[in-house]
């Protein structure tokens, strides 16, 4: 006899009108528990567990979805980036007015909700020679060690943190002028008059709603790590070549139209199967605004960029997206390979902190469950 509360596995599968190995993969998830009989040699079955599974997938589909999922795969809600209608908008204002009329610095203050210059951090010693993530995270590691305010997670001081963060980051690329702007350093650093180009390069790599390298810092900070492990789990995930990284196969794909012309570079990865890099994004079927955006600046853009985007879109290749335009920006500024990845990631930055924000506010852990596709238990 069962207790009370527990169904045996053919009555809990009947009753959710699946088969065995379906309830066995809820199990798995942690959408119905199970415990071994004290009786008989056999697992029972949680009933208010199947009940409420039941009860969800009478409801509301999207309700359902969010409920199933909230201790299987990760669901998250956030009042930061909407991509709706092919556009992007941070909390409602739409990006492409901010690259018209904003500053990185308004950007900051709409994504944190408050934002106030802070000096970064005096490191003493010289930096060895890396790439610029690399040289990030090297600097992070070590301002962490000394940036004990970090631990605390109260909105106000993660602010603070935040803007010592991205002066120290901005510091290590650039000269830090405490009377210029966190562009109007980089830019005199860069040699430029005007900043407004770098301004809106950052604004359109601030935020990307739940991107891979979003959703990292956000599992991060929903452990208690401080900023500078936020914003150092952000960097290796951008690092990857399927994100931010995916800026030096653009980097490559100009040297080889430099060398062979853009119609035989085209061709050359059209024959060997390979996706053209720079161009397409899955969110955006009609073109990535970002990357529509930055270019419109660039007027007019330098010839191999043209020469690419002309013979792209005649094989059917789609427009170019935000690491085509970050690639371009930086050849058009005469500067050397990784200079888009740094543009990406100094931008970038400023999204982390503000999932981090959010994150800390809801006191939750993110904890994803695996669904096991293995050899069962007693099927050996």
């Amino acid at each position: 006899m069962w207790m009370t509360g527990y169904l045996s596995a053919k009555q809990a599968s009947q009753k959710l009108g699946v088969s065995l190995s379906t309830l066995y993969a809820y199990v798995s998830r942690g959408l119905i528990r199970s415990e071994p009989d004290t009786v008989k040699r056999r697992r029972r079955y949680r009933a208010e567990d199947v009940e409420k599974l039941l009860a969800r997938k009478s409801g509301d589909p999207d309700k359902q979805l969010a409920q199933a999922l909230s201790w299987g795969e990760p669901v998250c809600e956030s009042h930061l980036t909407l991509i709706e209608d092919g556009e992007l908008y941070y909390r409602g204002r739409w990006v492409k007015e901010l690259v018209r009329q904003a500053t990185f610095e308004d950007v900051i203050e709409i994504l944190w909700e408050g934002y106030e210059r802070v000096d970064p951090l005096e490191l003493s010693g010289e930096e060895p020679e890396l790439e610029p993530l690399n040289r990030f995270a090297v600097t992070l590691a070590r301002c962490a060690q000394r940036d004990l305010e970090a631990c605390d997670i109260r909105p106000a001081t993660v602010r603070r943190t935040g803007a010592r963060i991205l002066s120290t980051l901005f510091s290590t690329v650039c000269r830090w002028r405490a009377d210029e702007s966190l562009a109007g350093s980089l830019a005199a650093e860069w040699g430029l008059k005007k900043k407004s180009i770098l301004d809106a390069a950052l604004i359109l790599c601030a935020d990307h709603e739940l991107n891979t390298s979003a959703f990292t810092a956000r599992c991060v900070a929903s452990a208690g790590a401080s900023p500078y492990g936020v914003v150092q789990a952000g960097l290796a995930a951008l690092g990857g070549f399927r994100h931010g990284a995916h800026t030096f196969r653009v980097e490559a794909l100009f040297r080889e139209v430099e060398a062979l012309g853009a119609q035989r570079a085209v061709e050359s990865y059209l024959r060997r199967g390979d996706e053209l890099p720079g161009f397409r994004h899955q969110l955006y079927p009609d073109g990535d605004p970002r990357g529509r955006d930055l270019l419109a600046l660039l007027d007019p853009m330098p010839p191999t960029a043209e020469e690419l985007v002309e013979v792209a879109g005649a094989m059917n290749q789609g427009r170019p997206n935000v690491d085509f335009a970050l690639v371009t920006l930086a050849l058009s500024l005469q500067r050397p390979p990784g200079a888009a990845l740094t543009l990406f990631a100094l931008g970038r930055c400023v999204g982390w902190i503000a999932h981090a924000l959010e994150q800390y506010g809801t006191g939750k852990l993110i904890r994803p469950r695996a669904r096991y596709v293995g050899q069962l238990p007693g099927c050996l």
